[in-house]
């Protein structure tokens, strides 16, 4: 059985959705965006969902008092905008392009109709689905129980897909200070502190680009 499970999952690692989606003729669209450009806004339509092709998208909610949080930082892989697959009429935040950035958009129809069609997109779209709700879960575990400092080591490590070995992603494009203390829900000159003292320490590099070592993981190991 164990060798069942691991054989299917590197079937999903493995799973090439472009050439799938050429291959079962699903209509969809590339969209390619610049950094600020925007997939969706809080509010509008839920019409259709977004596959992440190249590029980070930031998930973003803006409060009835216009406070913005930003939500999660997905990448290459990813899907987006899938609640409108549940029945959701508008879209509860905004996606936005940190950088360059290319995603397929796949109307809602057209994709629960592939969904129900085709298993390999089905089992894909699946175990997306549960990553991204285990991802929810440890976050809210972090935000809880974690110093502000291990939460931003936490999250510095899963922007950089740290132990992903499908995504072996260690540089990040420019981000802000600003954005990383709304995701770790703390003060831009908390982060600062911080920031400055993974670079010290040799965990972090500044150099245009951010650069993670997987060294930073002692933040979040230790007691």
């Amino acid at each position: 059985m164990a060798a069942s499970g691991t054989a299917s999952q590197a079937q999903l690692l493995d799973f090439d959705l472009q050439q799938f989606l050429d291959s079962a003729g699903v209509t969809r669209r590339v969209v390619r965006l610049a950094r600020g450009g925007r997939l969706f806004a809080q509010g509008g339509p839920a019409t259709s969902v977004f596959y992440i092709q190249s590029g980070q998208v930031k998930l973003s909610v803006v409060s009835t008092g216009g406070k913005e949080a930003v939500v999660a930082i997905l990448g290459p892989g990813d899907f987006v905008g899938e609640g409108c697959l549940a029945g959701q009429p508008r879209r509860m935040g905004s996606a936005t392009a940190m950088g360059p950035t290319t995603v397929m958009r796949i109307g809602k129809d057209e994709m629960t109709r592939t969904l129900h069609e085709q298993s390999a997109l089905s089992d894909r779209f699946i175990a997306h689905m549960l990553a991204r709700n285990i991802r929810i879960e440890e976050d809210l575990v972090d935000q809880l129980f974690n110093s502000s400092e291990k939460r931003l080591a936490r999250t510095l490590l899963l922007l950089a897909r740290y132990g992903d070995d499908s995504a072996p992603q260690r540089v990040l494009p420019k981000i802000s200070q600003e954005t990383l203390a709304e995701m770790v829900g703390t003060t831009r000159s908390r982060i600062n502190f911080f920031m400055n003292k993974f670079r010290k320490l040799g965990f972090i590099e500044y150099n245009g680009k951010l650069k993670i070592k997987p060294a930073l993981l002692s933040i979040v190991l230790h007691e």
